[in-house]
């Protein structure tokens, strides 16, 4: 079982590194045709080669080229209205002979749209009827009958992540792009939240005076379920803060502490990060001094929330 696998994985492998042997102007037209689409990248492709199109469009649209699938089945039967003269079509066919597919290629061409074909037979109709003609031919498939699709599939697969890519890189894509099209996903909320977004403020946030005693910071803790407590001077800047270890250890040592004021235990000068500052920021200076809480202070140095490492955690940032 084993040796049969890595037959497969031989054949496939061969295939995708004799079809970079083949790579020619053919696929810088195609980029170039793509990028300087106005509308949409529509990718087609029946059976077999409708999954591997599902998957190339998915992948164009989530690294810049706006893309959408189109069943050719579904396209002759009234799905062809969303294609325009401003697109731009990909269409996958091991044979280039597809009924179904064959069927909407006089159409498309009336509708004006310009035509890429991905297929193993580049003199077949479909072929013929592009105009750009990218050669994802194989000398097998992996399937012992020769009549399950799996090289094929594979190197047009192959191929069309890398349409995808070097679209994105001439585009220039960044990862923030990137991360605008994954909000859901841990890279999107990586780069995309703000501290502003998960700080805790409120009546989860706690705020207390230089002045007033320890044991009210304490008090102010504990009903904002919070680890530590910012500490403000009279005009509301930040002078410190004041976490729960700290206060933990000073009872430990001597339990009047509870009597001081709070600037006499804080922390003075503490780390504190700006709202607009990425979440990730916050992590890093989380993580590099050690610590659990990070006041969020305004331009005017006054406390507007505190950045806790334990909800960087559940916002799935850390």
């Amino acid at each position: 079982m084993l040796d049969h696998a890595r037959e497969v994985l031989d054949i496939e492998a061969a295939a995708i590194s004799a079809m970079k042997d083949r790579l020619d102007d053919n696929f810088a037209r195609a980029i170039d045709l793509m990028i300087g689409c106005k509308g949409r990248v529509v990718v087609t492709g029946m059976g077999k080669s409708g999954a591997i199109a599902r998957k190339i469009a998915g992948t164009l649209s989530s690294t810049g080229t706006p893309s959408l699938f189109l069943h050719p089945a579904e396209g002759f039967h009234g799905d062809l209205g969303m294609v325009t003269p401003i697109d731009v079509v990909i269409a996958l066919s091991n044979s280039g002979e597809t009924d179904e597919l064959t069927a909407i290629l006089p159409i498309l061409k009336r509708i004006g749209a310009k035509l890429i074909a991905m297929v193993g037979r580049p003199e077949s109709t479909l072929g013929k009827y592009s105009d750009v003609v990218l050669d994802v031919s194989v000398d097998r498939e992996a399937c012992p009958l020769g009549l399950a699709p799996t090289t094929s599939t594979t190197a047009a697969l192959a191929l069309g992540d890398a349409l995808a890519i070097v679209a994105m890189r001439v585009r220039k894509f960044t990862a923030e792009d990137y991360a605008l099209f994954h909000p859901g996903g841990s890279l999107g909320r990586r780069l995309t939240l703000r501290v502003a977004d998960v700080m805790r403020t409120g009546d989860q946030f706690a705020i207390v005076g230089e002045d007033d005693r320890v044991r009210d910071a304490l008090f102010a803790i504990t009903k904002a379920g919070a680890g530590a407590a910012v500490v403000v001077d009279a005009k509301g800047e930040l002078a410190g803060i004041l976490a729960d270890g700290d206060l933990r250890r000073h009872l430990l040592a001597d339990e009047r502490c509870l009597h001081k004021a709070t600037h006499e235990i804080m922390t003075h000068n503490p780390k504190c990060i700006d709202p607009d500052r990425l979440a990730t920021e916050g992590v890093k200076l989380l993580e590099q001094f050690k610590i659990g809480e990070l006041p969020v202070i305004s331009a005017d140095r006054k406390p507007v929330g505190m950045l806790m490492l334990k909800d960087l955690f559940k916002a799935g940032i850390v």
